[in-house]
């Protein structure tokens, strides 16, 4: 696709398609056949060098049972989709550094790094940083819908808990920092991520996220704090997520999910629970489909990012296996095109390596670098 190391910083592969008995990420799969956006076939037809593979854990009760509960289904999935990354090490590899990464292109590897989204596995306990930085972990996403105990949400029913980062979240900001781990601000509250300007020693990033100017979205980022991330450092990584892409009436798809997670929110996290949560989501998506939002929606907010924030503060981050995916832009196999696309629209080969992966190897250098010891 382009001559540098290419990146998408946030897919959601390891707790969807990978969590099927019968799904292989080794084998070819398609988009219109099971719902799946990513496996290694189509990274290479993509011409996807790397991926951050986020781990994401549905918020149940926040107690020391619940927080428990959730490190224990976090670790799980870290183990399987390790085990599965190992079978398959003669095609891919889990990496650590950005040197790693670089190593395993060269090797002809694809590189896969790892991500929590939404810091509830963490509980009350700053040292479950380091445990998850063991098992490979190198982003913290530190909210999903809902407030947990480390900040703020942008899209919680009930409004701000804690005003942006909570006590215990500055803890955590600050652990993260003497470890090396990226900090992801995406689904944080404006509140949250100022104060994660603020406080962290190593740049910000948005791993998945849109601009306000083009759809205001409640998760969405406004040009003023685009502005701000950029001054710190940051990158904004620009989701295909229908309903951040093009304004939906009164955002009843986003509202009615928050509501799901709130209805579970004190239930313990067991199979039947989860399962029970799948099924309410199902109903929320048959409700409340997906606005119709195309390549051209995701370009925009592309172009409208670098506007604001400056070509080095832009990158790539779909949200595939999570919910994204637009038109013309459904899987990982489709990425030539839409560099292309941004060719024909006068983007030069420098400006693409930048955003199909320079700008965040420079933030991931950067959070390596913050690492005490």
């Amino acid at each position: 696709m382009i001559d540098s190391l290419t990146i998408d910083t946030h897919l959601d592969t390891p707790t969807t398609s990978m969590q099927r008995a019968d799904w292989d990420f080794g084998a070819r799969h398609a988009w219109g056949d099971d719902g799946s956006q990513c496996d290694l076939p189509r990274m290479r037809d993509g011409g996807l060098d790397a991926a951050v593979f986020a781990i994401y854990v549905m918020q149940g009760g926040r107690t020391p049972a619940g927080f428990t509960a959730a490190r224990n289904l976090a670790v799980g999935y870290l183990e399987r989709t390790t085990a599965e990354l190992h079978r398959l090490a003669a095609e891919c590899t889990l990496v650590r550094t950005v040197g790693e990464a670089l190593q395993a292109k060269a090797a002809d590897r694809r590189a896969l790094f790892l991500s929590i989204e939404n810091a509830y596995p963490l509980g009350m306990d700053a040292g479950a940083v380091a445990e998850f930085h063991r098992r490979g972990v190198r982003m913290l996403g530190l909210t999903h819908m809902l407030n947990n105990d480390v900040a703020d949400s942008s899209t919680d029913p009930r409004g701000p808990e804690w005003g942006g980062l909570s006590g215990f979240g500055r803890e955590v900001v600050a652990e993260c920092n003497r470890l090396g781990l990226l900090l992801d601000a995406s689904h944080a509250s404006d509140a949250t991520l100022r104060d994660l300007l603020t406080l962290s020693r190593s740049p910000v990033i948005l791993s998945h996220s849109d601009c306000s100017a083009c759809c205001p979205h409640p998760r969405n980022v406004d040009d003023e704090l685009l502005r701000e991330l950029a001054a710190q450092g940051g990158v904004i990584q620009i989701n295909a997520l229908p309903v951040s892409l093009v304004a939906a009436p009164g955002y009843r798809r986003t509202a009615a999910i928050a509501e799901v997670l709130l209805r579970f929110g004190d239930a313990p996290l067991t199979p039947d629970m989860l399962a029970a949560a799948d099924d309410a989501y199902a109903a929320v998506s048959r409700a409340h489909p997906n606005p119709p939002a195309t390549w051209d929606d995701f370009i925009r907010h592309l172009e409208h990012a670098v506007e604001v924030a400056g070509i080095d503060h832009v990158g790539i981050g779909c949200d595939f296996d999570g919910g994204g995916g637009v038109a013309g832009l459904r899987d990982v196999a489709d990425f030539p095109n839409l560099t292309q696309a941004l060719r024909a629209r006068g983007w030069t080969e420098s400006q693409l390596a930048q955003i199909w992966g320079g700008n965040t190897l420079r933030i991931m250098r950067a959070a390596e670098a913050s690492a005490v010891g």
